[in-house]
């Protein structure tokens, strides 16, 4: 199962569990098409095709060299990518990043 999937139901687990207070920062999962997403709601935060391919093909849990490989890329340039990525989305992994763009249903 790919690993996006798996963040969704794992996000969605866990805001089944926690009683409100404790969740009140965390975006809802609202099923949305991807139009929706892209200028909905949310954060006004933009990504790039591009950025958004990057974190789908690290939701798939592939190493950062078999991605880089896959984006035809190199490593370093891979890794400078996911770290501004981080950045614009204010999140400090690249784990946070993917969960980020899996709860808006970007990838």
């Amino acid at each position: 199962m790919e690993q996006a999937t798996l963040v969704r139901r794992n996000a969605e687990d866990q805001s089944a569990l926690q009683p409100r207070e404790h969740r009140e920062n965390v975006v809802p999962l609202q099923p949305r098409s991807r139009d929706a997403a892209l200028g909905g709601a949310f954060a006004p935060v933009e990504l790039a095709l591009e950025d958004l391919e990057l974190l789908a093909e690290i939701a798939t849990g592939v190493t950062t060299e078999v991605a880089a490989r896959r984006l035809e890329l190199s490593a370093r340039t891979l890794r400078r990518r996911i770290r501004t990525i981080c950045d614009v989305l204010g999140v400090n992994t690249p784990i946070e990043a993917v969960v980020w763009a899996a709860r808006r249903q970007l990838i």
